[in-house]
């Protein structure tokens, strides 16, 4: 497993750069920053707040993510001379050298990060990030910022919708790499999969560099490359004890196949040649691990066949095989099949074990077909999904937006004709206060000067309504309350270290937990109540009332 620090130092990790580069960005943060700097503003002091405006896939949460990446990115954060020199090529030719200095001197040693913890829940309109520091650095990093959240967390709430779908006892396999919009994407989609509730990947790279666990069977390229004319190199396995003089396992896989067919009623002779000489190779690299991939020709009258005197031939010699892996078909109905007959198969060989070997399944598995595989009934121990986690296709992206709150310490906020887009002004602070039974109520906004609420005080507070209706004050009295941003990056120095990617994915969970059954709906859920301290409230109101000037 990753740890928390030294995925963090810039110069023990291969990911430090890779994360983002600095010219990962639209070219209209350039263009601000020269009008910036021309107009004497670049070191102003500024915040910006990362948020999103509604939960995606119509859930009443979000799962903050990519808070690892964004340290990695900021701690990296440089414009080489290359960078500089290519954006000497696109901005105006009497642009001048002084601005370039400028921004080639340019690291994030000014700037402090607040934030929601990786792996909490959060809600609309409450900022993920709140960054502060000089106009010109901060506005720069608007996008990239927006690019390493906005998936992160999308993907992490993804996972979290599908693991409440299947269940805690259902294991899930995150194979989406193929399918995954390009190798960033892929990497980021095994890591907060992985977050958000999965198991384990696919993606050995997110296991390298991310400490996922990985996992994986075999394809039906490697069953179908055998044709059963082929000579094992090394056909001899030693018994598991180390006891004994090592056995033919294709001679004695045979053997047991005999004893198979005669007891489930099939021909020997119809059995697939090939797929059986495939299991047989896999099973003597992996005597240990030995899973058996069913459908490459048909899954009861030859895969499943080849794979018990396999797993009996192995049981022979002392190892269990593990597992056997669906591709296609009823997999529901399949998986009931199989396991019926590993039962019967485990007593009528007295191999106790064969009765619980694992059956995985995997093909296009989305909400519907995973409610199915998950109820009480089905037989199904392992599932492996792909596109449907790692493109999030009922919701393409979170829509994070990042907007200026302060300037000079002076308020901001932006008014439309769009009341959704209008924002929240001034520096804030962030409360999530909770009930006698330990369930969060709701998420407190504030401004960051005001004194935080105190347990056991009562609090008026504004219900946020972000449809732009007109909400009506409410009181309440929390049994515990906690702060929701904490500092991570000050003046260009971690302050805090990240959790590992196993601790933020616990964290999830635990935070799921505590929401009610009726929020964690996956359609229409009870929506969870983000609401205004009466100050940042009465600033609103009068922001509003008066004239929108800039500061």
């Amino acid at each position: 497993m990753e740890k928390p620090q030294p995925e963090l130092e810039q110069e023990k990790d291969p990911e430090a750069e890779a994360a983002a580069r600095a010219l990962l960005t639209d070219l209209y943060q350039i263009t601000m920053a020269l009008a910036y700097w021309r107009a004497g503003r670049a070191l102003e002091p500024a915040e910006f707040e990362l948020f999103f405006r509604r939960c995606p896939f119509g859930s009443s949460f979000t799962l903050a993510a990519g808070l690892r990446d964004c340290m990695r990115f900021l701690r990296a954060f440089r414009l080489r001379p290359a960078d500089v020199k290519y954006l000497a090529s696109v901005l105006p030719p009497d642009t001048d050298p002084a601005f370039f200095e400028h921004l080639q001197g340019l690291d994030c040693s000014a700037v402090t990060i607040r934030a929601q913890l990786e792996g909490s829940l959060a809600f609309a309109h409450v900022p993920l990030l709140c960054v502060s520091g000089p106009l010109l650095l901060v506005q720069l990093l608007e996008t990239p910022l927006l690019c390493l959240i906005n998936y992160a967390s999308l993907v992490a709430t993804n996972a979290a919708r599908l693991r409440l779908i299947a269940g805690p006892k259902k294991r899930l396999l995150e194979m989406g790499l193929r399918r995954a919009q390009g190798p960033d994407g892929g990497l980021t989609a095994s890591t907060y999969s992985y977050l958000g509730g999965f198991d384990s990947s696919s993606n050995v790279l997110a296991g390298q560099l991310r400490g996922v666990p990985v996992a994986g069977t075999l394809a039906h390229s490697f069953i179908t490359s055998f044709s059963g004319s082929e000579q094992p190199q090394a056909p001899m396995l030693t018994p598991a004890s180390g006891q004994g003089p090592p056995r033919d396992l294709s001679i004695l896989t045979e053997s047991w196949l005999g004893k198979v067919c005669e007891y489930l009623g099939l021909r020997v002779e119809e059995i697939h040649l090939g797929e059986r000489a495939a299991f047989v190779a896999y099973a003597l690299a992996f005597p240990q691990a030995f899973q058996g991939l069913l459908d490459s020709y048909s899954v009861m009258r030859s895969g499943l066949p080849n794979f018990l005197a396999v797993a009996l031939a192995l049981a022979e010699l002392g190892y269990r095989a593990t597992g056997v892996r669906l591709d296609s078909g009823d997999l529901l109905q399949q998986a009931q099949e199989i396991r019926r007959i590993f039962r019967k198969c485990a007593s009528h060989f007295q191999v106790p074990w064969l009765e619980s070997v694992s059956i995985a399944v995997s093909n296009n598995i989305d909400e519907r077909v995973l409610a199915q595989l998950a109820h009480k009934d089905s037989e199904v121990d392992l599932i492996g999904i792909g596109t449907n986690v790692v493109t999030c296709p009922l919701q393409p992206s979170l829509g994070c937006v990042y907007k200026l709150v302060s300037v000079r310490g002076q308020p901001c906020r932006k008014l439309t004709e769009d009341s959704e887009k209008q924002t929240l002004p001034g520096s804030k602070a962030a409360y999530r206060l909770y009930n006698r039974e330990g369930a969060p109520i709701l998420d407190l906004l504030q401004l960051e000067e005001e004194p935080p609420p105190q347990a056991g005080q009562e609090l008026r507070v504004w219900p946020l309504d972000i449809s732009g209706g007109d909400c009506r004050s409410q009181t309440l009295t929390p049994v515990s309350l906690e702060p929701l941003l904490r500092v991570y990056f000050h003046l260009g120095q971690m302050c805090e270290p990240i959790p590992s990617l196993a601790e933020s994915r616990a964290l999830a969970q635990k935070s799921l937990s505590c929401l009610s059954s009726a929020q964690k709906r996956l359609e229409n859920p009870e929506p969870y109540q983000v609401a205004l301290s009466e100050k940042l409230h009465a600033l609103l109101e009068s922001l509003a009332q008066s004239s929108p000037e800039g500061p």
